[in-house]
Formats: C-alpha cells, sequence, structure tokens
C-alpha cells in the first residue's frame, strides 16, 4: 500500500513539474483585467474596507441617536423609558465618537506609513 502511494504521489510531482512550465509560459498578465480583480494593492485593498466599515458604524450611531431622541420624546414622563432613551443616546454618542477617532486614526497611520503630511 506504501508503494502505491508514493508511485502515485511521485508521478503526480512529475507530471506537475513537466506541465507546469507549459501553463505558465501562456500565462499573460495583460489579460488581468478581465477577471474582475482590483487592480489596486493589498494595502488599499483594506484600506478601502476599513473606511467603509467606519462609514457604516457612524451612519448607524447616527441612526441610533436619532432612534433614541424619538424614544425620548415618546416616553411621555415614564421614568424607565427615559433612562432607557438617555442610555441609548449615550451609547450612539459613544459609537459616533468611536468611528471618528477610528477614522482619524487611519488617516494618520496612512499618513505616516506614505510618508505625507498629516491630513
Amino acid at each position: 500500500m506504501r508503494k502505491k502511494i508514493l508511485s502515485v504521489t511521485g508521478l503526480s510531482l512529475a507530471f506537475s513539474f513537466l506541465f507546469s512550465k507549459t501553463a505558465l509560459a501562456m500565462w499573460s498578465t495583460s489579460n488581468l483585467s478581465v477577471t474582475g480583480l482590483p487592480d489596486a494593492s493589498i494595502y488599499d485593498i483594506i484600506g478601502g474596507i476599513l473606511d467603509w466599515l467606519l462609514t457604516i458604524v457612524g451612519i448607524v450611531g447616527v441612526i441610533a441617536f436619532a432612534i433614541a431622541g424619538i424614544m425620548y420624546l415618546t416616553a411621555f414622563g415614564d421614568d424607565k423609558r427615559i433612562t432607557t432613551a438617555k442610555s441609548a443616546m449615550t451609547y450612539s454618542i459613544i459609537g459616533v465618537i468611536v468611528a471618528l477617532v477610528g477614522l482619524v486614526v487611519l488617516r494618520a497611520v496612512d499618513s505616516m506609513l506614505n510618508s505625507g503630511y498629516l491630513f
């Protein structure tokens, strides 16, 4: 059994070595645009993803603040609902601040890595 496994492994390695050079010789970098893959570097892709995520967090924080305001307005003097609305406002403000600080830190690190000016 061991000999069969070694022979199959050896044959597959030999074929891959022989045919890999043929396959690589046919590779052309001029057709990369048809693959749909981005032309940007990994650094740019990760920066774009982080920008997108921070934008989403900021939007969700603003929406949560608006919902908390509506909760506060519709509390009608109920202390429990007012407390819930105030805590929701506090947490949404903290979320917006975290998103803005994250955006500032991301821009500062990007600027430092690219040896440019801050902002």
